[in-house]
């Protein structure tokens, strides 16, 4: 039951995912949420954020910030980060957003990748939507009362995520590229 809401992969950051093969690999599409995913809850756009959205630009993504925010606070952003359309209060976990988030990239299940840090919203509504996943972990610690909740219940659906890997890990039954 909990697996509906386990991510495809982990990383520590947005910033360090390998995304030279995930094109390689056929992925065309990157779908982001915004706040504590690619920059502290409420910040602007920084230099990191800009230089990540001109790469992935480079290697020839299409790229989409997918929020529950507000329109002024996602607009700034993909504004500022120049290559990336964005859909703002998208609803997540409805599969609506991702939908329209591919239909926008020109992509499909098959060829998009979802990266988020959340798992009740980010990650189950990508994997509804058919889209694989990195969870990453949160940028910083600071966040609204609602997320803080949900990290409480999310630390028990990861404890169970993280116990299954271990165990498959053992047995050598990672995945092709070997991460989840």
């Amino acid at each position: 039951m909990l697996e509906r809401f386990y991510p495809n992969e982990t990383a520590d950051s947005a910033y360090e995912i390998d995304y030279e093969a995930y094109y390689a690999a056929g992925y065309r599409g990157l779908i982001y949420d915004v706040d504590n995913t690619l920059v502290p809850h409420g910040a602007p756009a920084d230099g990191r954020a800009k230089a990540l959205f001109a790469r992935l630009h480079a290697i020839g993504f299409s790229a989409l910030i997918l929020s529950n925010n507000k329109e002024p606070r996602v607009k700034s952003f993909a504004e500022s980060v120049k290559y990336a359309d964005y859909i703002f209060k998208a609803g997540k976990p409805s599969v609506r957003g991702y939908r329209e988030a591919m239909r926008r990239m020109g992509t499909a299940e098959k060829t998009t990748l979802f990266i988020g840090d959340q798992l009740f919203t980010d990650v189950w509504g990508a994997k509804r939507a058919g889209i694989r996943t990195v969870l990453v972990k949160p940028i910083h610690p600071k966040e609204e009362i609602q997320i803080i909740l949900k990290r409480q219940l999310e630390k028990i659906v990861l404890y169970f995520y993280w116990r299954k890997r271990a165990k498959e890990v053992s047995h050598g039954q990672e995945s092709e590229r070997g991460d989840g």
